[in-house]
């Protein structure tokens, strides 16, 4: 089965590299966005997995209502405490942010901003509530638009130890890596960095050191995977093809109803030529 990529910078790739050896995983997604449009977590609910996608945008948070009826689906924000908060939403998109100078930023940039007061609280309180004590975390993602340093701070990573933890390292809308802020609470609670795109960096638990070497080379052609746009541009072609031969199969059968009637009259005519024509050629009586 042909693995589809459905994240912005190939995180679901990167991650089933490291992870397709478990069965039914189980992930945390802090800053889901959409259910499927740059998910990293599609590929893997597609695959049985289920997981925690945290969203604070409503409409986002509907979607995956309705999309991931298998998983725990909380609108909320995160950082190191809890506490009621304007958040700075932004339409259908997954850029809302806690972070003032972003979304003032953001405002520079033409984006419409709508603060609105929402929960927000840490993702050590999630994980208690949600994730059973059995319960082993394979992936967390933390895209929270400039709260990383904050969300990594509430969440004991001495006591809660996802496999890997991916966050991503630029600011909104730009390629300014400030990872100098949070990566040393990972690396303090004895994470390693596996890997670092520009977009993302990948951490492993020390306990799960074995992954270390999946993450050596970038993305190449051995990964056999296929992006969802191109599935569906492919699906959009069939779909064209499939129309064009049943209206190509209708003007065929239209052409032969209309030579078939064609050939009826032109029988019908020669009958009543033959009726008028023939007993004066040949004295005979039609």
């Amino acid at each position: 089965m042909t693995f589809i990529s459905y994240a912005k910078n190939f995180e679901d790739v990167m991650l089933w590299r490291a992870l397709k050896h478990v069965g039914s995983g189980f992930y945390v997604d802090a800053g889901a966005a959409w259910s499927d449009e740059h998910s990293v977590t599609k590929a893997f609910y597609e695959r049985d997995w289920c997981g925690i996608n945290i969203e604070p945008n409503p409409i986002l948070h509907v979607q995956l209502e309705q999309q991931r009826p298998k998983g725990i689906n909380v609108c909320l924000a995160v950082s190191d405490h809890d506490v009621t908060q304007a958040m700075n939403l932004m339409a259908c998109t997954g850029l809302s942010t806690l972070n003032d100078d972003i979304a003032q930023e953001d405002r520079r940039r033409g984006w419409s901003v709508d603060p609105r007061q929402l929960t927000v609280t840490s993702l050590d309180a999630i994980w208690r509530q949600h994730v059973p004590d059995d319960q082993d975390v394979h992936f967390l993602k933390i895209g929270v638009e400039g709260s990383e340093a904050a969300a990594l701070q509430g969440l004991n990573l001495h006591e809660f130890r996802p496999w890997i933890v991916v966050v991503e390292s630029t600011l909104s809308l730009s390629q300014v890596e400030p990872h100098a802020v949070w990566e040393p609470v990972l690396l303090n609670a004895e994470y390693l960095l596996a890997y670092a795109d520009e977009f993302n960096r990948y951490h492993v638990a020390k306990a799960h050191d074995e992954l270390l070497p999946v993450f050596r080379d970038p993305l190449n052609v051995f990964d056999g995977f296929k992006l969802a746009t191109e599935l569906s541009a492919e699906t959009r072609v069939q779909q064209a093809q499939a129309h064009a031969q049943q209206m190509e199969a209708g003007a065929r059968k239209e052409i032969q109803r209309a030579e078939a009637t064609r050939a009826e009259r032109d029988t019908v005519r020669a009958s009543w030529s033959w009726c008028i024509t023939g007993p004066l050629q040949f004295g005979g009586v039609c």
